[in-house]
């Protein structure tokens, strides 16, 4: 007997549930769902399979992050990379009971920017938050990037994540606001503002419209109001910019990050906190303890017109945290090609 032979350790788990009616409300809203996990290098597609199951269809990136919808497709970042996907399939044209295809069509190398939110504005052009060199930015030809936009307080274009810019949202087509976890000039300066210096700036103005936020992370404009996650208290609400408050609406067990609206509904990712110090020492450890919660993995499903929770998709094993979520409606069942398999050297279109 060979004792040096060890027994293969077993394959990490990942299972997802979800409540009673979410597979429902899903067919009911002609709706699917698309996020990111960087902690794994995952792109999830949810849907319904032909017998109203659910479908989690994946496919491997490295360090995938911000997601934005396009109209017919998708944008990704990665970790030194951002793709464009376009969907091959023809109106009505199914495989195997999916109704959408997927393709990296187009990547740029841009290097490791660190790149947070993704938006498409009115033009047609990828607006991006480039996080390690604190501003906003479009993808270029030539070169990593091209920045358009920095905050007030930033002395100089540098590769120091000075402020963490993490958020941006669209009004009207064009970038409008952004969300940083510090007003901080220096290398890394942020980690010491976690717990109450984030900020909402409005871009177009270059002022901040609200302050005492802690860890702010997906602002997005939605009927008429300014929705963020106020991450670092666990709190999903509004921005008041009259008076320049943040509202909340409910309170989500999880780190959060990734918000995208349906309607009437708005979809939140959760993640677990990872035990270091960026994550450690916030409200939101408070917030859980005194409802006798733990953190959860997932997305959480809320009613704007009640703050309600009502439904969910809950993620337990080997995923932990997620960064973007976006909905895709009129999509039943989505797939995407990866890089990981041969089959993206099979499927082949052509421009009519």
């Amino acid at each position: 007997m060979d004792t040096n032979e060890t027994t293969p350790a077993p394959a990490p788990m990942l299972e997802m549930s979800t409540s009673r009616q979410m597979l429902s409300w899903l067919a009911e809203q002609k709706l699917s769902i698309a996020f990111t996990t960087y902690q794994v290098g995952k792109l999830y597609f949810i849907g319904l399979k032909p017998d109203n199951g659910l479908s989690v269809f994946e496919r491997s990136f490295n360090r995938c992050m911000g997601l934005c919808t396009t109209p017919n497709g998708l944008y990704m970042s990665s970790l030194y990379q951002v793709w464009r996907f376009e969907n091959v399939f023809e109106a009505g044209q199914q495989q195997d009971g999916f109704d959408r295809l997927y393709v990296p069509q187009m990547g740029y190398t841009t290097g490791d920017l660190d790149i947070h939110d993704m938006a498409v504005d009115s033009d047609g052009r990828l607006v991006f938050v480039n996080t390690l060199f604190g501003c906003l930015a479009a993808l270029s030809e030539t070169h990593s990037f091209k920045p358009i936009w920095q905050p007030f307080f930033i002395s100089k274009l540098a590769a120091e994540d000075r402020c963490h810019l993490n958020g941006l949202a669209l009004r009207d087509g064009q970038p409008a606001y952004v969300t940083a976890v510090g007003q901080c000039d220096v290398a890394d300066g942020w980690r010491e503002h976690r717990a109450g210096g984030g900020i909402v700036i409005d871009v177009q103005r270059n002022e901040v419209v609200c302050g005492g936020l802690s860890m702010p992370h997906s602002p997005r404009w939605h009927n008429g109001k300014l929705w963020l996650l106020n991450s670092g208290t666990g709190d999903f609400g509004y921005v008041d910019l009259a008076s320049g408050r943040f509202e909340p609406l409910c309170f989500c067990p999880g780190y959060m990050r990734g918000l995208s609206f349906h309607g009437d509904f708005a979809l939140v990712g959760l993640s677990k906190p990872r035990e270091n110090k960026t994550f450690s020492g916030l409200a939101l450890d408070d917030h859980l303890k005194s409802r006798n919660a733990e953190a959860r993995c997932g997305i959480q499903v809320i009613d704007l017109r009640s703050g309600d929770i009502v439904h969910w998709l809950r993620i337990e094993g080997v995923v932990e945290e997620l960064y973007d979520v976006v909905t895709l409606p009129r999509v039943r069942r989505p797939m995407a090609l990866g890089f990981k398999t041969d089959e993206i050297r099979r499927v082949l279109s052509i421009e009519t």
